[in-house]
């Protein structure tokens, strides 16, 4: 499970993958310009977390998809707190 923002941190994207190296490079190389990652720009990977089960990962990601924005921008600063790139490229 990630979190992606964009150049100015005002646009966040959760997603889930079970290959997270693939799916970035999925991302920045804007494969689909029309998703919300294309339109907004959302690259820079701020928060992941791995899990087990994918059916895990799917219940945190409905969960953290329906908090507010301050609540995700909580959770991302707890471990990101400069909102620095977690891509390893």
């Amino acid at each position: 499970m990630y979190i992606l923002t964009n150049f100015n941190n005002s646009a966040l994207y959760t997603g889930i993958t079970n290959d997270l190296i693939r799916r970035m490079w999925e991302h920045t190389h804007n494969t689909d310009p029309d998703s919300f990652t294309g339109k907004y720009k959302t690259y820079k990977l701020v928060w992941f977390e791995l899990f087990p089960a994918p059916e895990e990962a799917i219940i945190v990601e409905k969960r953290i998809k329906g908090w507010v924005r301050i609540k995700k921008i909580k959770l991302i600063s707890k471990k990101n707190p400069q909102f620095s790139d977690l891509t390893l490229r």
